[in-house]
């Protein structure tokens, strides 16, 4: 912000701490508009809407009077976050060493530290078929897994280690915080074991991207490459972002890579924590998306049901043939925007769709029924599609 006179800004305790001075200028492109308060010709800005806007961190010296504004530097993000990445190593169930097969058919991933006392979330395309799987934390010390939890719908897997005191990643709060453009860092194990916890930096690409996924993914330029999947990507304040599932890879690709956001991760774990499982609400319906979402163009137009499966969507008076275009005042034009949006609902509850049915638009209140696998069938039938 700029003014006339000093510009001066505050702490939450009040503290007043001298940044800039300058004259009156146009404010630019791409300025943030905070919240303000001129007194005595200066003006006051709470400083922790000045960190969220600017992406920094901050100190208070009270000794010196004195606010200092700091953002992490790669290196420093990396010293941070590294200690809470693991790589995971296992054979693959196929794989039989008996008969003098190949002892070195293994497959390796990489994980994240989500509580001091051993869980691990990775993806689930990298512990799924794992069989003697190793972990090895950044210090070198070797753990089986004790217990595994695998959710191919959103590729995501909560694993188990017998240690404690481990240091868990923090995760960013809002996926909305991250823009376009901002720099990032991913932590894995690329290609080979031994080269555990390498780091590869980019920008995030896009945001919001329906590609191969159960729910919308990160777009990164970051080198993303074998190995890599279930580790993390980190802003420069070192928060985990998300969780790193997969890259294009096909001559005349280049640096196209895709992390599972940060909102995603937590409510698969949180669900997994609470019961044990993942329990997704569902409509219950079979739907087709139109031609112009398939191919990616921006589209109003509604999704089709080509199937009643549940009795509650029967009970509601859905039938083949019918539009979808709502739910709850929310606009919807692909699967992946229904399965965004089921994440804040459980089985049970109860949601108004606004239809076209017959040629008329209707509302129909229906309670939500449980997904009874085809989110998992729609997964399986994308996995053979996505490269890792």
């Amino acid at each position: 912000m700029r003014t006339k006179g000093n510009a001066w800004f505050v702490t939450s305790l009040g503290v007043a701490v001298f940044l800039s001075s300058g004259g009156t200028e146009a404010a630019a492109a791409g300025d943030k508009a905070l919240k303000a308060q001129k007194i005595k010709g200066s003006i006051y800005v709470d400083v922790n809407d000045l960190n969220k806007a600017l992406g920094t961190n901050g100190t208070y010296n009270g000794s010196s009077g004195t606010y200092t504004l700091s953002t992490g530097t790669v290196p420093q993000v990396i010293e941070k976050v590294s200690s809470s990445v693991v790589g995971i190593i296992g054979r693959p169930f196929s794989s039989d060493t008996s008969a003098g097969g190949d002892r070195y058919n293994l497959a390796h991933g990489t994980g994240v530290i989500i509580k001091n006392n051993g869980w691990i979330v990775t993806n689930a395309h990298v512990i799924d078929g794992l069989d003697e799987v190793l972990v090895v934390t950044s210090d070198g010390k070797t753990y089986g897994i004790t217990e595994r939890f695998s959710d191919p719908v959103s590729d995501l897997a909560v694993i188990k280690i017998n240690a404690n005191h481990l240091k868990p990643a923090v995760f960013a709060d809002s996926p909305a915080q991250l823009q376009v453009g901002e720099q990032v860092v991913a932590i894995g194990t690329p290609i080979s074991f031994s080269l555990r916890n390498s780091a590869t930096t980019g920008v995030v690409s896009g945001l919001n991207r329906g590609v191969n996924a159960s729910y919308k993914l990160i777009q990164t330029d970051t080198a993303i490459n074998p190995g890599n999947s279930g580790g993390p990507l980190v802003n420069l304040k070192g928060q985990v972002v998300g969780i790193n599932t997969m890259k294009f890879s096909a001559v005349g690709i280049e640096n196209m890579g895709f992390s599972i956001p940060a909102d995603t991760v937590k409510y698969v774990i949180n669900q997994f924590f609470k019961y044990g499982e993942v329990r997704r609400a569902s409509l219950g319906l079979d739907l087709e998306e139109s031609w112009s979402a398939i191919v990616g163009l921006p589209t109003d137009d509604p999704l089709t049901v080509t199937a009643v499966a549940s009795a509650e969507a029967k009970q509601a008076k859905i039938a083949e043939g019918d539009e979808l275009y709502s739910i709850n005042g929310k606009r919807m034009t692909s699967i992946i925007d229904i399965n965004e949006l089921m994440k804040s609902f459980q089985p049970g509850q109860t949601v108004t769709l606004l239809m076209q049915s017959d040629g008329d638009i209707v509302e129909r209140k229906m309670k939500l029924s449980r997904d009874d696998g085809s989110m998992l069938e729609a997964a399986e039938a994308r996995a053979s599609e996505a490269v890792e």
